[in-house]
């Protein structure tokens, strides 16, 4: 099941804050809906955001008509402005834009067909990448965890998160595949329970064999010694690996440490942010309370209560055991590791 398409000029898209109780799809033309739905967690993930940011780009210059070409450099800078300010912390989100915006305008002076066509092969080209870049990402982390028979994963990092089949979950399934995998371990991933409402969803859809708990319970199983391993995806990944994730993945690592259990990042390069030195320049999206207070929409706390609500914490490099990515795995020192990375890449963009 694709979490996202484009389909007759339009966007598709399941609603994600209905799963697992509804599979709800909606299909739009209008570029200030898929913004909301990205606001609103109806679309999330960070590889996904990106995609459907840049179909967003195209909806919103499809509107635009012969008579408006000298608009068109603005119409473009408002659209960038529109889903940029939608969440602050994921990357993928201005890595998209970025190149949306730049595609753009190099075709700015071209006929109006000619110039829509243009923006929307980038769209297209942006989430065919992300999806075989996840089937590398899977191909690498099952390389480098042969051995891993239980996993423990946190939030969700599937289809419904990605272009293709996901980014730590790629790994978990193409473990599966080859038989290397007996068991995983799903956090429920307060306070909007990605794991509990996603994760759980697309493991039990896929035939993995899944086990749902609390956020407080993942101590207890590596202190019964039932995890040898953990995966799971990322928001941003600063240039000395420092990584951003949902929150609850700081704990993890620490924990993990503790226990001398692997803890390994699978996220694509575009989650790579070459131009923050460390985590403590990443900007942390805080959520409303209310997400904190209520669980589906019943209130579970005093009304007026004080509440702080990161929707992610920033894990630090010293704590991860490898950053998987679909050029491989990156090891300590990931300063080195990443800048060698970043001039790979730029070659390959000459």
């Amino acid at each position: 099941m694709r979490a996202l398409e484009w389909r007759n000029r339009k966007v598709r898209f399941i609603d994600q804050t209905k799963l697992p109780l509804e599979e709800y799809f909606i299909e739009t033309d209008d570029e200030v809906v898929v913004a909301h739905a990205i606001k609103s967690l109806a679309i999330r993930g960070a590889p996904l955001i990106g995609i459907a940011a840049a179909y967003g780009f195209v909806l919103a210059l499809n509107k635009l008509s012969e008579n408006e070409t000298p608009k068109r450099s603005s119409h473009i800078e408002k659209t960038h402005n529109l889903f940029a300010s939608t969440r602050p912390t994921a990357v993928n989100l201005f890595w998209a834009l970025n190149r949306m915006k730049h595609i753009a305008l190099r075709a700015l002076n071209e006929p109006l067909a000619t110039f829509k066509i243009t923006v929307l092969a980038e769209a297209k080209a942006i989430h065919a990448e992300d999806e075989e870049m996840c089937r590398t990402i899977g191909a690498w982390g099952a390389e480098a965890l042969p051995n891993a028979a239980t996993i423990l994963t946190h939030c969700n990092t599937g289809s419904l998160a990605t272009g293709g089949a996901g980014t730590a979950q790629s790994v978990i399934a193409t473990l599966w595949e080859q038989h290397k995998l007996k068991h995983v371990y799903i956090d429920e991933t307060r306070p909007l329970l990605q794991g509990a409402r996603l994760t759980a969803w697309e493991l039990k859809n896929l035939g993995i064999p899944a086990t749902l708990i609390t956020d407080n319970t993942a101590a207890f199983l590596m202190q019964l010694g039932l995890i040898n391993a953990i995966v799971v995806g990322a928001d941003r990944i600063a240039a000395n690996g420092d990584t951003a994730n949902k929150v609850g993945t700081y704990s993890l690592a620490v924990l993990a440490l503790h226990h001398a259990i692997p803890m390994y990042i699978a996220a694509p390069t575009s989650t790579i942010d070459f131009e923050i030195t460390s985590g403590k320049e990443i900007p942390i999206e805080q959520r409303s309370g209310t997400e904190v207070t209520s669980i589906l929409g019943k209130q579970i706390a005093p009304h007026g209560v004080e509440v702080y609500s990161p929707a992610f914490d920033v894990t630090p490099n010293e704590l991860i055991s490898g950053i998987i990515t679909e050029q491989g795995v990156l090891r300590k020192p990931y300063r080195e590791a990443i800048a060698s990375l970043k001039i790979s890449s730029s070659k390959g963009r000459e």
